[in-house]
């Protein structure tokens, strides 16, 4: 089997996204998508893996089933537990739905609804030891729920070789400035990631 990456990074309200709608989310979005396909091209990535969470996973799935047509790539998604968008807002779980729909490859590790926080942990374990390497969107200055998944990637990666790469927000502020040199906008950056 070839190259299996796993991908991560923030929920929404750990960066300060609260909705769709947020300026800064195309962006955020373009990088995310940019780095992804940077990463499956440098490694020969045959499959990309997500538990499905909100933020940055499924943006990240969403990306990547939008340059399927040009990359031979597989998306999973391996949720933690059934019905984990069960307490999500509206607009998340039509979004989930519609990645579930359209991944390669759907299962639930924990065959049971949300009863435990180890339920997540055992997501985190499950998933880094079946994939080669890990991209997560993380800041070590912002702290967050990514850190469990890299937690796990470092400790596999004490006895056996596993890939960590890292999006972070200077990347994003990067691409921002680009864009906006390439199309000559100010863009407002107040809020920042």
């Amino acid at each position: 089997m070839g190259y299996v990456l796993a991908v991560t990074g923030y929920k929404p309200h750990e960066i300060g996204i609260q909705s769709n709608n947020h300026p800064q989310l195309p962006f955020l979005k373009r990088a995310v998508k940019k780095k992804l396909a940077a990463v499956i091209d440098d490694l020969g990535v045959e499959w990309v893996v997500v538990s499905g969470q909100m933020g940055v996973e499924l943006w990240a799935a969403e990306a990547l089933l939008d340059m399927k047509s040009d990359l031979n790539v597989k998306l999973a998604v391996l949720k933690p537990f059934y019905h984990q968008d069960e307490r999500w807002p509206d607009e998340w779980k039509v979004y989930y739905e519609s990645v579930c729909q359209r991944a390669d490859y759907t299962d639930t590790i924990s065959k049971r609804p949300y009863d435990s926080p180890a339920q997540l942990r055992m997501k985190n374990e499950f998933i880094i030891e079946k994939t080669d390497g890990l991209l997560v969107l993380y800041d070590e200055w912002t702290p967050g729920s990514p850190s469990y998944y890299i937690e796990a990637a470092e400790k596999k990666a004490e006895y056996k070789m596993y890939d960590i790469m890292y999006l972070t927000p200077d990347e994003i502020q990067d691409m921002i400035h680009e864009e906006a040199e390439h199309h000559h906008e100010e863009i407002d950056n107040e809020d920042g990631f």
